[in-house]
C-alpha cells in the first residue's frame, strides 16, 4: 500500500483525533499537540480521563525526555503535525473547589460533540470555518440593508470599475472576506495551481453523486471556483465577486456561532476539499494503476523523523502540508526551521546508553510548494484568551534547504556542532564586551574607556588651593544675590569711570541680564579640580590613566573584531557550494494586520513576468516593493506581520510557465488558455459588463439634453451686454454685483490714471493705457513675496494666470472681458472705453484664441477660490472645535487642493497644512469617539460608532492613499491602535460584539472611496470679504504642519 493510498484511508480517524485535541486545546489551554496526544494515549481514547489528566492540580506535564518524543514519529498521526512545538506547556488549573461539577459539566460538553460529530461526520475544525464564513455572509447582506454609504460599496460608474490593461484582477471584500482574497490570490498565481484548476473536469459519472456529504461539498466547489480564477484571468472588471464560492463552503456546514476563528485553518481545509475532488478523479482515472492526487503531489512532503527514547532508536517517516513554525524568541526564519527541526539533547543520538531523550526531523522529499505557517497567536493562560505575538521576524526572498534535507544530516551534524562551538565562544565574547561597556558596581554604569578619560581629565584640571564655596560672599548668599563687587554688572563694566563716581548706590538699580551677569568669573574652575598634587603624582597618574586608557581602547576593538569575525563565520556557514543547491524563491506572504481577535489580510505576491511584488488587498492590486513588504511582513514595527509564507522550488520551471500549445508549440495566451466551458463563461459576463458601460453612456448623454430642455422652457432674463465672450462663471460666483464691483473699482481706478496721463487721446488709446497700467499693478501683485495670510491670487484672477505662467492670449483677452463689463457704462468716458473693448472682443478670431484653453484656465481658478473657501470654512469650524463639520470641508479641500496643486506650483494652497488639520480633525474625532465607547452607556456606544463608521472609517483610505505621507500613516496606526488597545480589556458581552463587528472595518481600508455624496455647501463671500476673511483665520492659526504629528 502506498503512502498516499494510507493517509487518505486513515482521513476520518484523523480527523476524529484531530477534533479531541482541539477541544483539549479549547478546554485546557494548552498548544503543545505532543502532550495531549500523550493525555489522549493515557487515557485510552477516553477524553474525560485526559481532561481530568491535564488539569489535575498536583498533576505535572510530562518532561520532554519522556515518552512525549516519540508520539510525532508513530504512524496515523495527523497530516498538520505540530513540528518543533516551543508553546508553554505549564498545567492550568480549572477544577477549583467544584472539580466534580466542573468534570461532569466539561465530559458532558466532550460527549455532546462527539455525538454531533459522529451523526454529521462534521468536524469541531470545520465547523470553526464554517462559522467564519457565516459571519461574512451575514455582514455581506447587513451591508446590503445599510441606508448610509459604505466604503465597500460599488461605485455606480462603471468605468471605476473597469480593468486596466492587463492588471491583475481583484476581489470584492464580501463582509470580512480579506482572508479568503489573500489565500486565493496566492494560490490564483501560481501559474501550475491555476491550470490544474482551470482544466479540472468533474467526473463522468457525477449524475451517481453525491455518494456522502463531502463530494456533495467539494464538487459544487470546484466548479465555482473555476469559474473565480477564470473571471480573476480574462474578466474586463476591475475586480470580481467571490460571494458564490463563499456561499457553498458556507452550506457545507451549519453553525449558530458567528465568532471568528484563525483563518489559517480556511487554508488547510482548502487544501483538504481540493486534495478529496482530484481524489474522486484520480481514482476514476487509474485504470488499476495507482492514483496521482496533483493536489498532494503540489503542497505535501516527507521528512525522516529520527530519534532517540530512553537509549532506543527511532525512525519513522512522515507527510507534511503546511508546516508549523514558531516564532515567539527567533530573529529570523532559519531560526525559526533548526527549533522546529531539532528537539531535546541531540547528542543522545548517537549514544545508545544514554538515558534521555531526542528527536530530529530531515526534509526526505520537499513539495514544489512549500508553506510555513507562522505562528503569531498564542493562548494567553492568565487573561484566557488568544493574543498576537508582534516579534520581529525576518526572512530571505530566497530560502535554500540543504541543511534541513536527510541526504545532507551528516555535514550538517557537524556544522551545527561548530555553530554550537562559535556561539559559546561568542556568548563569552560578548559577555566580557560588555564589562568594557557598562563600567561600575553601581546601578548607573559607563564604559569604561570614558571613566578612564573623565579620571584624566579630572587629574589634568589645574589644581585649586581653596574650597569651592569659601570664595563666595556669605552675606550675599543669605540675601539671594551675589553681591555686585563679586560679580560687576554690564552697566557698570562698560560705564566711564566718571559716571560709576556720580552715581550713588541707592540710585543704581540691579539689572537681571541672563546672558552676561549669570556667567561664571574667568579666574573660577569651570569643572572641579584636584586641591593637593605634586607635579611628580601627576605625571605619574596621567601616564598611567593613558596607558590604561590605551589598553582599554585596544582590548574593546579586539573583541569587538572578533565578534564580527564569528558572526560573520556562523552566516557563511552553509554558504558553500554543496549548501546552495536546494534553492525556495518567495512565491508570496500573507500578513495579518490587527490582535488575535480581529484585523485585516493582504497578500504580497511576486510577479516572475515583470519580476517586481505586487500588493493584492482586496479590490486593490498595486505594484510594490521588498522594503514596502519588509515593513509590513517582518513585524516589530506595527501590528501589521506575515502569518504565512509561500515558497516555490526554483528550480521547478512549471510552476510559473506560461503554457504552450501541443500541437504549434507557440505560447498561448488570453483567452485561449482557457477550456471551452470557461471562455463562453468569461465572454457572458464581460458583454454583461460591456452593457453596463453602454448604459451609462447613454445615462450620461441623456443629461445635458434634459438639462437644455429646461432651460428652454425657463424665461430668462436678458443680460445687457453686448461682448461676444461670456463672462467667466466665477466673475458670477457667489455673487455677480459684489465681484462685478471690485473689478469695476479696479478698471475705473486705471482708466482715471489713463486720462490723468493722456487726456487728449481717443477712448482706444486710453483703453489701451489703462489695460497696460492695470496689467503692471498686477503684474507687481504676482511678483511680490508675500506671507499666506496675503494671497493677492484670491485678489484677481490675473494674478493667479501669471503666477502659474499662462498664455498671454488668455491674459489678454481677460483683462479685455474686464473693461468690457457692462458696469462700466455710467459715466460717458467709461461707456466709451466699455465699448472699444467689446469691440476688440468680437475682432478676435477664433483661431487667436483657444476658447477651451480659455475656459480651462477659468475653470482652474473658479476651483482655486472654491477651495481657498472649503479651507477657510473647514479651518474656521475647526478653531470652534466643531469637529464634525469641520472635517468634510478640509477633505474636500485637500482633495481639490492636490488636484490644483498637480498642475503647477502655485495652483493651490500648502498641501502640508491642510494635510495637517485634516489629520488632526480625524485624531481629535477618533479620541471622542473612543471616549463615548469608553463610556458604556448605549446611546454614547452608538454615537461614538456611528462617528466610526460614517466619519473615519470612510476618511482612513484618504490617509493611506499616499505612502509617502508618513505621519498620515502613523496617524492611522495611532487610531487603530487606540480601538485594537480594547481587545484586552474586560467589557460587557454587548460592548464586545460591538468592537468585534466595528474593528474589521476598520483595520481594512483596501477598498476605494469615490467621494461623499454631498460635497459641502459653500457660502458666498465677496472679493474683499473672501480676502478680509481669509487673511483673518490664517493670521489666528496656533500652530504650523511642522509641530504637528
Amino acid at each position: 500500500m502506498t503512502v498516499e493510498q494510507n493517509v487518505l484511508q486513515q482521513s476520518n480517524s484523523q480527523k476524529h483525533q484531530q477534533t479531541f485535541l482541539n477541544q483539549l486545546r479549547e478546554i485546557t489551554g494548552i498548544n503543545d499537540t505532543q502532550v495531549l496526544q500523550q493525555a489522549l494515549k493515557d487515557s485510552n481514547g477516553n477524553l474525560e480521563l485526559a481532561v481530568a489528566f491535564l488539569t489535575a492540580k498536583n498533576t505535572k506535564i510530562p518532561q520532554q525526555e519522556e515518552t512525549t518524543y516519540y508520539q510525532t514519529a508513530l504512524p496515523g498521526n495527523d497530516r498538520y503535525i505540530s513540528v518543533g512545538s516551543q508553546a508553554d506547556t505549564n498545567v492550568i488549573d480549572l477544577t477549583g473547589d467544584d472539580k466534580d461539577d466542573l468534570q461532569r459539566a466539561i465530559a458532558l460538553s466532550l460527549e455532546e460533540s462527539n455525538r454531533a460529530f459522529r451523526e454529521t461526520g462534521i468536524t469541531d475544525e470545520e465547523q470553526a470555518i464554517s462559522r467564519v464564513l457565516e459571519a461574512s455572509i451575514a455582514e455581506n447582506k447587513a451591508s446590503l440593508k445599510r441606508t448610509h454609504p459604505e466604503v465597500w460599496s460599488d461605485s455606480p460608474n462603471p468605468y471605476d470599475r473597469q480593468r486596466q490593461d492587463n492588471c491583475p484582477v481583484g476581489l470584492k471584500n464580501v463582509g470580512n472576506t480579506c482572508w479568503f482574497s489573500a489565500v486565493i490570490q496566492s494560490l490564483f498565481n501560481l501559474l501550475e495551481f491555476r491550470r490544474l484548476v482551470l482544466n479540472y473536469s468533474p467526473p463522468a459519472n457525477a449524475q451517481d453523486l453525491p455518494r456522502n456529504q463531502k463530494e456533495h461539498r467539494n464538487l459544487p466547489f470546484m466548479r465555482e471556483l473555476r469559474y473565480l480564477f477564470a473571471l480573476l484571468f480574462g474578466s474586463k472588471r476591475k475586480y470580481v465577486d467571490p460571494s458564490r464560492a463563499v456561499e457553498i463552503l458556507k452550506d457545507a456546514f451549519k453553525s449558530n456561532d458567528s465568532q471568528q476563528q484563525d483563518v489559517s485553518e480556511f487554508t488547510h481545509k482548502l487544501l483538504d476539499w481540493l486534495e478529496d475532488a482530484f481524489q474522486i478523479k484520480a481514482e476514476e482515472e487509474q485504470d488499476g494503476e495507482k492514483p496521482k492526487n496533483p493536489m498532494v503531489e503540489l503542497f505535501y512532503g516527507r521528512f525522516l523523523a529520527v530519534g532517540v527514547l530512553e537509549g532506543k532508536k527511532f525512525e519513522n517517516t512522515e507527510m507534511f502540508g503546511q508546516y508549523p513554525l514558531q516564532v515567539n524568541g527567533f530573529k529570523d526564519l532559519h531560526e525559526c526551521l533548526e527549533a522546529a527541526m531539532i528537539e531535546g539533547e541531540i547528542e543522545s543520538l548517537h549514544s545508545e546508553n544514554s538515558g534521555k531523550s531526542g528527536q530530529e526531523h530531515w526534509f526526505t522529499e520537499l513539495p514544489p510548494v512549500l508553506t510555513f505557517e507562522l505562528s503569531r497567536f498564542e493562548f494567553n493562560q492568565a487573561l484566557g484568551r488568544p493574543e498576537k505575538i508582534h516579534n520581529k521576524l525576518e526572512f530571505p526572498p530566497v530560502l535554500y534547504l540543504d541543511r534541513y534535507m536527510h541526504k545532507n544530516r551528516e555535514i550538517t551534524r557537524i556544522k551545527r556542532d561548530e555553530i554550537k562551538r562559535l556561539k559559546e565562544y561568542l556568548t563569552v565574547l560578548q559577555q566580557r564586551l560588555e564589562r568594557y561597556l557598562s563600567y561600575g558596581s553601581g546601578p548607573k554604569r559607563f564604559p569604561l574607556v570614558d571613566v578612564l578619560q573623565y579620571a584624566l581629565e579630572f587629574a589634568s584640571s589645574k589644581p585649586v588651593c581653596t574650597s569651592p564655596i569659601e570664595d563666595l560672599n556669605t552675606s550675599a548668599l543669605s540675601s539671594g544675590t551675589l553681591s555686585t563687587g563679586t560679580i560687576p554688572s554690564t552697566t557698570e563694566q562698560q560705564a566711564p569711570s566718571s559716571d560709576t563716581q556720580s552715581t550713588s548706590p541707592a540710585q543704581r538699580s540691579i539689572i537681571h541680564k541672563p546672558f552676561t551677569q549669570s556667567r561664571i568669573p574667568p579666574d573660577l574652575p569651570m569643572h572641579p579640580a584636584p586641591r593637593h598634587i605634586t607635579e611628580e603624582e601627576l605625571s605619574v597618574l596621567e601616564g598611567c590613566l593613558h596607558r590604561w586608557r590605551t589598553e582599554v581602547e585596544n582590548d574593546t576593538r579586539d573583541l569587538q573584531e572578533s565578534i564580527s569575525r564569528i558572526q560573520r563565520t556562523i552566516e557563511l556557514m552553509y554558504s558553500d557550494k554543496s549548501m546552495v543547491q536546494v534553492p525556495y524563491r518567495l512565491h508570496a506572504v500573507l500578513v495579518h494586520e490587527g490582535q488575535a481577535n480581529a484585523g485585516h489580510y493582504w497578500a504580497y505576491i511576486y510577479d516572475r513576468c515583470q519580476r517586481r511584488w505586487m500588493k493584492y488587498n482586496d479590490i486593490s492590486v498595486t505594484k510594490s516593493t521588498w522594503e514596502e513588504l519588509e515593513r509590513d511582513s517582518f513585524g516589530g514595527y506595527r501590528n501589521a506581520s506575515a502569518y504565512c509564507l509561500m515558497y516555490i522550488n526554483d528550480k521547478e520551471p512549471f510552476l510559473i510557465q506560461e503554457e504552450f500549445n501541443k500541437e504549434t508549440g507557440h505560447m498561448l495566451v488570453g483567452m485561449d488558455t482557457l477550456p471551452p466551458d470557461l471562455r463562453d463563461y468569461v465572454t457572458e459576463d464581460n458583454k454583461r459588463f460591456e452593457k453596463e458601460l453602454e448604459e451609462w453612456d447613454a445615462q450620461i448623454a441623456q443629461k445635458p439634453q434634459q438639462e437644455k430642455s429646461l432651460t428652454t422652457q425657463t424665461p430668462r432674463v436678458p443680460m445687457p451686454s453686448t461682448a461676444q465672450g461670456r463672462e467667466p462663471e466665477y466673475l458670477e460666483q457667489p455673487s455677480r454685483i459684489e465681484v462685478s464691483k471690485q473689478l469695476k473699482e479696479d478698471s475705473v481706478r486705471a482708466i482715471t490714471k489713463a486720462l490723468t496721463e493722456q487726456e487728449d487721446k481717443g477712448p482706444e488709446a486710453i483703453m489701451h493705457m489703462a489695460i497696460k497700467l492695470e496689467y503692471a499693478r498686477l503684474l507687481k501683485l504676482a511678483q511680490e513675496d508675500t506671507p499666506p495670510e496675503c494671497d493677492y491670487r484670491l485678489h484677481h484672477a490675473i494674478v493667479y494666470f501669471i503666477q502659474n505662467q499662462a498664455p498671454k492670449k488668455i491674459i489678454e483677452r481677460t483683462l479685455l472681458e474686464q473693461f468690457a463689463d457692462h458696469n462700466l457704462s455710467f459715466d460717458e468716458r467709461c461707456r466709451n472705453i466699455m465699448k472699444v473693448a467689446q469691440a476688440k472682443i468680437e475682432m478676435i478670431k477664433p483661431d487667436e484664441v483657444n476658447m477651451e484653453e480659455y475656459e480651462k484656465w477659468h475653470q482652474q481658478y473658479r476651483s482655486f477660490r472654491d477651495t481657498t473657501v472649503c479651507l477657510m470654512v473647514g479651518l474656521e469650524l475647526f478653531q470652534k472645535k466643531s469637529f464634525m463639520d469641520a472635517l468634510l470641508y478640509l477633505i474636500y479641500a485637500y482633495q481639490k487642493n492636490k488636484e490644483l496643486s498637480s498642475k503647477g506650483l502655485y495652483s493651490g494652497h500648502d498641501e502640508e497644512l491642510i494635510s495637517h488639520y485634516r489629520r488632526e480633525c480625524l485624531l481629535k474625532l477618533n479620541e471622542n469617539a473612543a471616549a463615548q465607547f469608553e463610556s458604556g452607556d448605549d446611546q454614547e456606544v452608538n454615537n461614538g460608532l456611528l462617528i466610526m463608521n460614517e466619519l473615519i472609517v470612510p476618511c482612513l483610505p484618504l490617509l493611506l492613499v499616499d505612502e509617502t505621507e508618513e505621519k498620515d500613516i502613523v496617524a492611522v496606526e495611532d487610531m487603530r491602535n487606540r480601538w485594537c488597545s480594547y481587545l484586552g480589556q474586560e467589557m460587557e458581552s454587548n460592548l464586545q460584539e460591538k468592537l468585534t463587528d466595528f474593528l474589521p472595518k476598520l483595520l481594512d481600508c483596501s477598498t476605494e472611496i469615490k467621494g461623499f455624496n454631498d460635497p459641502p455647501k459653500l457660502p458666498s463671500y465677496s472679493t474683499h470679504e473672501l480676502c478680509e476673511r481669509f487673511a483673518r483665520i490664517m493670521l489666528s492659526l496656533s500652530r504650523t504642519p511642522a509641530d504637528g504629528r
